[in-house]
């Protein structure tokens, strides 16, 4: 019998780490919808966007003329019932205001929720018409436009240590073409810490010092300066191209010295934090600006940028965007890359709320650093900074633990940085200095000391410190017990928990909405609607609202946009009395059907119909024809909408079809409606226009099925 024995593993003994099959990161299609994660349960709220908020509860089967079909119950105030056909899903949200607040339940049939609806659109049109005027602006001026890739630029992109993912190759030519064309760009890059974001910054600042002009990085903190020059340096060593930084550890004379060189042109890349922004930095020729991690800018800095850029391309990096910059871009003010694919072999970061605990500490500073690695260790108090660190080293004197903070003195700071990532010191026990940007691959646990106190974004930024190498990394938030802990701090500490895996920072973004409240979103005044209406339902009033001054006020700004686009109405809405649903026998679960029905709603072209009509045959078994129905009235409601109406009503095989009810609109004197009267006139003996107090529709008689609906249609589309 064995006493005492010591189990290794294989890859213990030879520091082989096994290949980790990773969850499939977020596609595109997932990154927006991300909203649709928070599942609808009976009792939630939800907003109907014709009718108001009201209390969700369940599914329900409804008999529509002998046929059975599933509709969305929604109740409303005096117990008033409203039954929302699956085809019309997209029409409720979930309602998301600050956590915590419960919404005013509206009427059903009163106009209370029409007036609120409405002044909402107002105060919206008000502040994205001011939007779309900087739009407007940027989109006139004449910035300048880059020539096409050189040879340097080539190489330089094939010298990149890893492979590209398919989003940093897209986001990659995005970048050169908005670089290369004579509007000025103002992109913003989303993608998680870690995903590769600072290599796209490298390659269109060398792009822009391959025309002869020069390039600003600025970022947050002064640390991120240094890191980023350290970067910059190593990556463009055999290049053409000289990279200089400026903060706060530099002498005046060292920094006059750069300024001096700067406006001679003598540097091509200049780093720095907001001191860049200066009235004394003058540049030679400027001809991008990159900023990074933009949500740690206050306003004042952002002002001055605005200024800075009107005719500069600008490129700003960001990892949990604020609501308003994601405001900006889902609204289209500004150009949006999303960057979802994690870089292959990259591991979630294995995240534990625990109680803070001596043992547990030293216990995760020797796994760490007995399998080569290192360790931060965070502890955002200077006054008791060192105190900690001699609690550390009484915990494992073998180890060799450094010290940072921001107070003190800028070669210390740099030193201490320097040895850690020269891998001198094992631990280094600091503040959130190292929040943004310090990339060390050696590092791969974190522990955060009273993580309570830390807002979401910012802990979502420590985790990403570590856990950028094919390691598994480890981060460990020491917090009092949640019992104990405030709502918010508490919600914010599982959160992080729930989302660790790669790519989760836009649902942290989103989820930092629900906490905190959508609040301030374009300024004070706009946190009263969201309250009333949500902050979904206030996107989608939002949106009504730009697509209605881009067709009216600024038509000339956006005449190629408007003319490639073409849709005139935002929506179509169907409405028959055939049986069109998932059945039981098909699909037992209620949530899963609901799951299914609003997978099927969010979809809008035909590769993903198909891909999704393979998926439930491979889970499911053949479809129904019941749910061929279903993706026959999907089509239909897609083409109905590029014909541009806005109702379709199938019933005793009868179909009406509804024009915009907007006479002055300029579908009307359209190519699409021409279209739709010649066919009329030629190929349909049973159709005819008919006017109805203010509605205008084509009727058409004898049309027994969805199939018929879906030929009609791609006949007069000419499809």
């Amino acid at each position: 019998m064995i006493k005492k024995a010591l189990c290794y593993t294989d890859h213990q003994i030879f520091q082989r780490y096994h290949k980790y099959k990773v969850k499939q990161a977020y596609s595109k299609g997932k990154a927006l919808t991300i909203r649709m994660l928070r599942e609808l349960q009976p009792g939630d709220y939800v907003t109907h966007i014709d009718h108001g908020v009201g209390l969700y509860s369940g599914l329900q089967k409804i008999d529509v003329n002998g046929n059975m079909q599933e509709a969305i119950r929604i109740l409303y105030k005096d117990s008033d019932v409203l039954y929302v056909n699956i085809n019309s899903l997209h029409k409720i949200s979930k309602y998301t205001g600050k956590e915590g607040t419960v919404p005013r339940v509206n009427k059903l049939g009163s106009d209370a929720w029409t007036k609120l609806k409405n002044k909402t659109k107002k105060q919206v049109k008000d502040i994205a018409s001011d939007l779309i005027k900087l739009y407007a602006k940027r989109k006139a001026s004449q910035g300048f436009a880059h020539t096409p890739d050189s040879y340097m630029q080539t190489e330089l992109e094939a010298s990149f240590f890893y492979e590209d993912t398919p989003d940093q190759s897209k986001a990659t030519v995005d970048i050169k073409r908005d670089m290369e064309s004579p509007a000025p760009m103002d992109r913003l890059i989303c993608g998680d810490v870690g995903f590769g974001k600072t290599e796209l910054g490298i390659r269109a600042a060398f792009k822009t010092v391959a025309d002869n002009k020069q390039a600003a990085v600025l970022v947050p903190t002064t640390i991120l300066a240094f890191q980023h020059y350290q970067t910059f340096k190593e990556r463009l060593k055999d290049f053409p191209c000289t990279v200089d930084y400026i903060n706060r550890f530099k002498s005046a004379k060292e920094k006059k010295e750069t300024l001096k060189k700067l406006e001679e042109g003598k540097i091509d890349i200049i780093i720095g934090t907001h001191g860049i922004l200066g009235k004394d930095v003058k540049f030679k020729d400027l001809g991008i600006l990159i900023i990074d991690e933009e949500q740690k800018f206050g306003v004042t800095a952002k002002e001055k940028l605005r200024t800075l850029k009107a005719n500069v391309d600008t490129l700003t990096l960001t990892a949990t965007p604020i609501p308003r910059t994601l405001q900006f871009s889902l609204m289209n003010a500004r150009d949006l890359s999303i960057i979802n694919t994690p870089p292959p072999n990259r591991q979630p970061v294995h995240t534990e709320v625990m109680v803070f605990d001596e043992y547990a500490i030293r216990d995760a500073l020797y796994y760490e650093t007995e399998r080569g690695g290192q360790v931060y260790f965070i502890h955002n108090r200077v006054g008791s900074l060192p105190d900690m660190v001699a609690l550390l080293r009484n915990l494992c004197p073998d180890l060799s633990i450094g010290m940072a903070h921001g107070q003190m003195e800028g070669h210390k700071l740099e030193e201490a940085l320097f040895k850690f990532i020269e891998k001198e010191y094992d631990v280094l026990c600091c503040t959130n200095i190292v929040e943004s940007g310090v990339d060390i691959a050696n590092a791969n646990t974190i522990i955060i000391n009273n993580a309570h106190q830390f807002g979401l974004s910012d802990l979502h930024q420590l985790r990403g410190r570590v856990g950028r190498s094919n390691k598994k990394a480890f981060c460990y938030l020491m917090a009092p017990p949640m019992s104990t802990l405030p709502d918010d701090s508490r919600k914010r500490l599982q959160t992080l928990e729930q989302f660790n895996e790669l790519g989760s920072g836009f649902q942290i973004a989103m989820r930092d909405l629900d906490i905190r409240g959508a609040g301030n979103l374009l300024g004070g005044e706009q946190s009263g609607f969201i309250a009333e209406i949500g902050f979904e339902m206030y996107q989608k009033i939002l949106e009504e609202a730009i697509r209605e001054l881009k067709t009216t006020d600024f038509k000339e700004v956006f005449s190629e946009e408007l003319a490639r686009k073409k849709d005139f109405v935002s929506d179509c809405t169907i409405d028959t009395d055939l049986e069109i649903l998932i059945p039981d026998s098909y699909v037992e679960s209620i949530t899963e059907r609901l799951s299914l029905y609003t997978k099927l709603d969010d979809i809008d072209n035909e590769p993903e119909l198909e891909e999704f009509a393979a998926e439930l045959k491979d889970r499911f078994g053949p479809m129904p024809r019941q749910v061929e129905e279903l993706f026959t009235t999907l089509r239909s409601r897609k083409i109905a909408k590029e014909l541009g109406f806005e109702k379709l009503i199938l019933k005793n095989r009868q179909m009406r079809l509804y024009f915009i009810n907007y006479p002055e609109s300029p579908y009307f004197e359209s190519e699409t409606f021409n279209n739709i009267l010649e066919y009329i006139k030629k190929r349909a003996s049973n159709a005819r226009l008919k006017q109805v107090g203010k509605n205008f529709m084509l009727v058409v008689e004898n049309i027994g099925s969805m199939g018929d609906v879906l030929w009609f249609l791609q006949g007069m589309a000419g499809k």
